[in-house]
């Protein structure tokens, strides 16, 4: 029987497996090396990327970016870290905010001091909290022989409308005699009529029976200098009281000179505190009342005189005697005409706040206190009889005034610190050690030592007249070992 019309026979089924199992495989294509990058990944199979690491798809600029940032901020921890490890007697804010200062965060410092000075104001009205003291080791023995001296200062007056408390504006003489008679003498007074709670303080020294150093500190103003950065320990059995200087360097707007050596540029017009090779001293505006002569051992400037009385006496040491023109605020004090007075806080901003003057029979005055501006500091100074003053440092980390003594006469090792004001930050112990900033020291002459002269050449004010001398002396320029300060 022929094919056709023949019934096709369905294979059985375990033929058909028998078929595939015998019939030759087909080759498959060869794989493509390079993975679809449409195709899912399997997630065994992931890259696990470590946190932080860049992807080689990185643009290459931003890799620059994050390690230069990366670099920045190493060098920023290890300046700061420094800073604050530095060998000084600062604090830890205190170091913090010098570091900032020293790297271009000035003016951040500043709107955050003032932001909290503005909003931490102190109150107005009320009486103090405590009682001035009469001081209990005033005018101890010391030396008998006779030396030419001022006569004592005269009371200060409180403010208008204020009752005094008790001993409030009465010099009390404080420290060994010299000469016979009293060297230095302390008193405390409300330093305006509106905040009657606080208490300033002032001290009033005799150049002809003081003696007066500065010394540069650790870091102000920088630098090596020949004399150390606290009283050396010879000198302790004499010294009488130190005091704060004026500002950093590059805040000062002026020099600093010491034994040769200047930093920064003396400015003629810049207030100034003047030291002499007889250990006297004075205030004056730098090419007016004081110039560099040979004479001249230290100067330390800082802004503009605060009370001027137009140049003229007193003459140095108030030697010889003489006839000064009163002194007044200077013209543009209140609102800090050109930035004479500093920019940190403004002049209105009430602070702890210090200064230096002469007043007008040749003595030096030293006062200091919280809820101070320029202006009241100025007022303040001159309710003690100052005729030419100075702004020093601010802020209360800065202003010191110590009186010493020693608990056996003449032993530098029981030689201790008194602080004026109890109100102060810092101890009182502070210039027997080693201090970042410069400082003016306080020590008794030596009967046998140099008295304060006026002779020709000293730098001092001229021969006194009644009519106070006004025209300019353009002083010579003085050498100077670092390029100038920026002031602020």
């Amino acid at each position: 029987m022929s094919g056709y019309g023949r019934v096709p026979v369905a294979t059985p089924l375990h033929h058909r497996r028998h078929l595939m199992l015998t019939e030759h495989p087909v080759a498959s294509p060869p794989k493509d090396p390079t993975p679809d990058p449409q195709a899912p990944r399997s997630p065994g199979r992931r890259r696990r990327r470590w946190p932080g690491r860049l992807h080689k798809n990185t643009p290459r600029w931003l890799k620059v970016v994050v390690a230069v940032f990366a670099l920045g901020v190493l060098f920023v921890a290890v300046s700061f870290g420094r800073a604050l490890t530095a060998s000084n007697n600062l604090t830890v804010g205190e170091r913090a905010a010098e570091w900032a200062r020293d790297n271009h965060l000035g003016p951040v410092v500043n709107q955050v001091e003032n932001w909290w000075f503005t909003h931490n104001a102190p109150k107005s009205g009320g009486e103090p909290d405590r009682t001035i003291a009469a001081d209990s080791s005033t005018a101890t023995s010391g030396t008998g022989t006779t030396l030419p001296h001022l006569p004592p200062p005269d009371a200060v007056p409180v403010p208008d409308g204020v009752t005094p408390v008790a001993n409030e504006g009465v010099w009390q003489p404080v420290g060994a005699l010299v000469g016979g008679a009293p060297a230095m003498y302390t008193t405390q007074v409300r330093p305006d009529s509106v905040h009657t709670s606080l208490l300033a303080g002032l001290a009033w020294m005799d150049p002809q029976l003081l003696r007066f150093e500065l010394h540069p500190g650790t870091t102000e103003p920088g630098g090596t200098w020949s004399e150390p950065s606290q009283v050396p320990t010879n000198e302790m059995a004499d010294l009488v009281a130190a005091f704060n200087s004026g500002f950093r360097m590059q805040d000062a707007r002026g020099g600093f000179f010491l034994d040769g050596q200047t930093k920064g540029e003396l400015r003629d017009g810049a207030a100034s505190f003047v030291v002499y090779k007889d250990g006297s001293a004075t205030v004056g505006q730098w090419g007016r009342d004081v110039t560099m002569t040979p004479d001249v051992v230290a100067v330390r400037q800082n802004l503009d005189l605060i009370i001027d009385n137009g140049g003229g006496a007193p003459n140095l040491a108030g030697k010889p005697a003489a006839d000064a023109a009163p002194g007044v605020p200077a013209a543009g004090l209140d609102d800090n005409t050109n930035g004479a007075w500093g920019d940190t806080l403004g002049n209105k901003v009430l602070v702890w706040r210090s200064g230096v003057c002469v007043t007008d029979t040749g003595a030096l005055v030293y006062g200091y206190g919280d809820g101070l501006g320029a202006l009241s500091l100025s007022e303040l100074m001159m309710r003690a009889g100052c005729v030419r003053a100075m702004e020093l440092d601010i802020n209360k980390s800065w202003t010191t005034f110590n009186t010493y003594s020693a608990a056996a006469p003449g032993d530098p090792s029981t030689v201790h610190g008194a602080k004026l004001l109890p109100e102060q930050s810092k101890g009182p112990d502070r210039y027997l050690s080693t201090d970042a900033r410069d400082f003016i020291a306080v020590l008794t002459r030596s009967p046998s030592g140099p008295t304060p002269t006026t002779t020709p050449g000293t730098g001092s004010s001229p021969p006194s007249t009644s009519t106070p001398t006004t025209a300019p002396h353009k002083s010579p320029k003085t050498t100077t070992t670092v390029p100038r300060s920026k002031s602020r």
